[in-house]
């Protein structure tokens, strides 16, 4: 039953996971879920599905409501941790001040480059679920993923081109 789930998620995943933003969270909620039962429950595989279930739920009801603000503090962050390293290894002692423009430099970057790195992310989550479900040998497993993958950001990119071109015809 397990497998099941995770051909369907990540199908939707490669398909969609950009658009669905909340699929994306829900399936590393899922995921999440799986880990937790089969490492520290140990229970029955139904007992599994259902807190996996409920972890992925709960992360993206969460995602839903504190999408913008997730996404601002984690660009926040990397900007300000990112830049602070790059300043520190020239010798230059403005710590909190690297911090401060890395975070805003890097709330732009995310903001500008979240539709790629959620196509990209989501593609590699759908790639993976599916070839560790469909019990692949070793060499096709490779080949697999990496078909995969290219297929999920095709079929995204694509999506986003269709949905702006869209968009534009109907502001003109």
């Amino acid at each position: 039953m397990l497998s099941v789930i995770n051909i369907i998620l990540g199908a939707a995943l490669l398909a969609a996971g950009r658009r669905l933003f909340w699929l994306f969270v829900m399936a590393g909620g899922f995921i999440a879920g799986v880990q937790l039962g089969t490492n520290i429950i140990k229970g029955p595989e139904w007992l599994i599905i259902i807190i996996s279930l409920a972890v992925g739920i709960a992360f993206a009801i969460l995602a839903r409501f504190f999408q913008i603000l997730a996404i601002g503090i984690a660009g926040f962050f990397l900007g300000g941790s990112i830049l602070s390293a790059i300043v520190g290894a020239l010798g230059i002692d403005i710590n909190w001040i690297s911090w401060v423009v890395g975070g805003v430099i890097g709330v732009i970057l995310v903001s500008v480059l979240f539709d790629w790195a959620l196509i990209s992310l989501s593609s590699f989550g759908g790639a993976v679920l599916l070839v560790q479900s469909l019990n692949l040998g070793i060499s096709v497993r490779s080949i697999a993923f990496i078909v995969l993958l290219i297929i999920g950001i095709f079929v995204q990119a694509s999506n986003m081109r269709g949905e702006k071109k869209i968009s534009n015809e109907t502001t003109e």
